[in-house]
């Protein structure tokens, strides 16, 4: 069970296509780069873009894989909104 204080990861239906299109062994790597990152939510990105309504999102290159993604902190999430593979 996480701790209260910490964040968690969420995947958008197109982050969570993408991780079910990988072998079992690249699963488990993208899934626990994306707990990495939400166990760091205040950690600057690699760059910053705007989704499709405008919001700003942050980008980050992990292993090989580019994680689009924004926190709420209101609620202590990391939602992750596109993975692509370099």
């Amino acid at each position: 069970m996480p701790e209260p204080s910490a964040y968690e990861s969420h995947l958008s239906r197109a982050a969570a296509i993408f991780v079910v299109s990988l072998p079992r062994r690249q699963q488990r790597l993208v899934l626990d780069l994306a707990d990495q990152i939400a166990r760091q939510p205040f950690l600057v990105s690699d760059y910053q873009t705007k989704d499709a309504v405008g919001r700003e999102v942050e980008n980050v290159l992990l292993d090989a894989y580019v994680f689009t993604y924004r926190v709420d902190h209101a609620v202590r999430e990391v939602r992750i909104t596109e993975i692509v593979r370099t």
